[in-house]
């Protein structure tokens, strides 16, 4: 089992910066990926940002290139995303995930079995 807590959310204006975390316990060397998913009030889940652990490569969804960042901390079991430049429309509640997967990076919300709790994101123009 694998446990995921996320914290870092907040409130800010537009063009400013947050910074994610999400510590990850337990059989964490199960998972060969990691993500950060939102969800904003009456829509989807959406994929944002995707990270192979120990390999480092990384994708993005087209609306974040450019201004957020994930990255991991293996010896702090901690995953990170780096938020700048937060528009109004980042507002959403931010999810860490974890899965193990073979092939191309998991995009979807069906490909992630362990998640967290969420925190919230509020960008006020």
């Amino acid at each position: 089992q694998v446990q995921l807590v996320e914290s870092g959310g907040g409130s800010v204006q537009a063009g400013g910066s947050l910074r994610l975390s999400c510590v990850a316990s337990g059989n964490t060397y199960i998972n060969n990926y990691m993500a950060w998913f939102r969800q904003a009030p009456g829509k989807e889940r959406e994929w944002v940002a995707v990270i192979m652990a120990g390999v480092g490569s990384t994708d993005y969804t087209d609306s974040v290139k450019g201004r957020f960042t994930i990255s991991q901390d293996n010896a702090k079991s901690t995953l990170y995303l780096q938020m700048n430049t937060l528009k109004p429309e980042d507002t959403a509640i931010y999810y860490c995930a974890a899965t193990r997967y073979l092939g191309r990076a998991p995009l979807a919300v069906r490909e992630y079995r362990y998640w967290g709790l969420g925190t919230q994101v509020t960008v006020s123009s």
